[in-house]
């Protein structure tokens, strides 16, 4: 018989941990998903067994700027000594998605999914985390919208002054997700400054604590990004 669907998340909060070391307990995840998924795959179909594993990492990254896979280099503004000035890294990374940054009063959100647990569609998957966080931004009376044919949530998109508040760049293998969305909550917005957000030009990035006039609760904002998203992915949560 088919393996029965798993919907309950590991969540860990790392709080604010480098992203080279991050990116590797990702792999590390993913990998133990795949490993059971494919010893699943050898036992007789007669017999049940246990499906696999989701997690959930919530992160605060120091300021850093990372480049997908089909990324621009040149969407980088500055040079290696530059970044040393400015207490910032570089690295290339494997999910989709051009070059974002990374940085205190940032909340970062790693979903390492397997999606046979929810459904094999990545198109969809990106839709729902955009409603995540469209649902948690509104419980703050901004509205965040999707931007036609560019991924994440935006203000006042569609017209001249649209800005990004949140950017999301994902990768999947044999349906288990890693990486995820980034939103901007009481970032230092000076560091958009130094690339191409995204890829995307001329159009701006903001941030909850620009839109609002305050400083928010950086917690208190985690939460509601889990109550959207066990609400949206109807996941039970294991802490």
């Amino acid at each position: 018989m088919n393996a029965i669907q798993n919907k309950k998340v590991n969540y860990r909060d790392l709080k604010e941990a480098e992203y080279l070391s991050t990116w590797e307990l990702q792999e590390k995840l993913l990998n133990s998903i795949i490993d059971i998924k494919l010893k699943n795959k050898h036992i007789p179909s007669d017999e049940h067994f246990l499906p696999t594993s989701n997690y959930f990492l919530f992160v605060s990254h120091p300021h850093i700027f990372t480049l997908g896979k089909n990324g621009d280099f040149q969407n980088l503004l500055i040079n290696e000594n530059q970044l040393k000035g400015i207490n910032a890294q570089f690295v290339k990374t494997n999910r989709g998605g051009d070059i974002t940054y990374h940085g205190p009063g940032q909340i970062v959100g790693y979903p390492i999914l397997d999606l046979e647990n929810f459904f094999t569609d990545i198109h969809k998957y990106m839709r729902y985390l955009e409603e995540v966080i469209i649902k948690t931004v509104e419980h703050y009376g901004v509205k965040g919208e999707r931007s036609k044919g560019e991924t994440g949530v935006w203000i006042d998109s569609g017209k001249p002054f649209a800005r990004k508040i949140c950017a999301m760049g994902v990768k999947a293998s044999r349906w288990v997700t890693m990486h995820g969305f980034a939103l901007n909550v009481n970032s230092d917005l000076k560091y958009f400054n130094y690339i191409v957000p995204c890829g995307i030009k001329n159009k701006a990035v903001t941030s909850l604590e620009k839109e609002l006039g305050y400083k928010l609760d950086v917690e208190e904002v985690k939460q509601q990004i889990k109550n959207n998203f066990s609400e949206i992915f109807d996941v039970e949560w294991i802490d």
